[in-house]
């Protein structure tokens, strides 16, 4: 059996794996989630905290590179019901698509599925007293959000995710 300290460890050493290395040169432009490419490659993103606070209005900022969540009922993307793609606000990488959102009635963007395992990556997260799995975005470490178990078929998983943290590319 594997000890709580040692999950806490795996989960710590997957976090920083996520965001990279904290140094390098900043990336000027801000991400465009409704370019044509899918992904800003990880050796061109933002590498310190003053370059993604240049890229990211303070909002984004908060809950994206600070965990933040935002309020419920509020978000621009809780009631949408278009046909398309969502992607990482900090990165533009494909996260989730329209078909698989769902109204979960809880006050933010929900998803039963990614568009890939890969896009996204699951981490333990025991903060503010719960025991809950965190979801970022794979390409940037961006925080989403939390995936759960009371979601519908065909997975049973509800990917409540802020909207602050994702762009949306209409499906043509």
């Amino acid at each position: 059996m594997i000890s709580a300290v040692t999950k806490g460890l795996c989960c710590l050493f997957l976090l920083s794996s996520c965001q990279g290395p904290q140094t390098g040169a900043p990336n000027s432009q801000s991400p465009n989630p409704n370019s044509p490419t899918s992904m800003i490659p990880k050796d061109s993103l933002p590498k310190t905290d003053s370059a993604w606070k240049e890229i990211l209005s303070p909002e984004e900022y908060r809950v994206l590179r600070e965990k933040g969540t935002e309020r419920p009922h509020t978000g621009q993307y809780d009631q949408h019901w278009d046909s398309g793609t969502y992607v990482c606000k900090a990165c533009g990488a494909e996260l989730f698509t329209s078909a698989t959102k769902f109204d979960a009635h809880c006050g933010w963007p929900s998803f039963y599925e990614s568009i890939d395992k890969s896009k996204v990556r699951e981490i333990l997260d025991k903060s503010h007293g719960m025991v809950r799995t965190e979801v970022v975005c794979a390409n940037c470490g961006g925080h989403l959000g939390h995936v759960f178990n009371d979601g519908p078929n065909p997975t049973g998983l509800r990917y409540c995710i802020n909207s602050v943290s994702l762009g949306f590319r209409k499906k043509d």
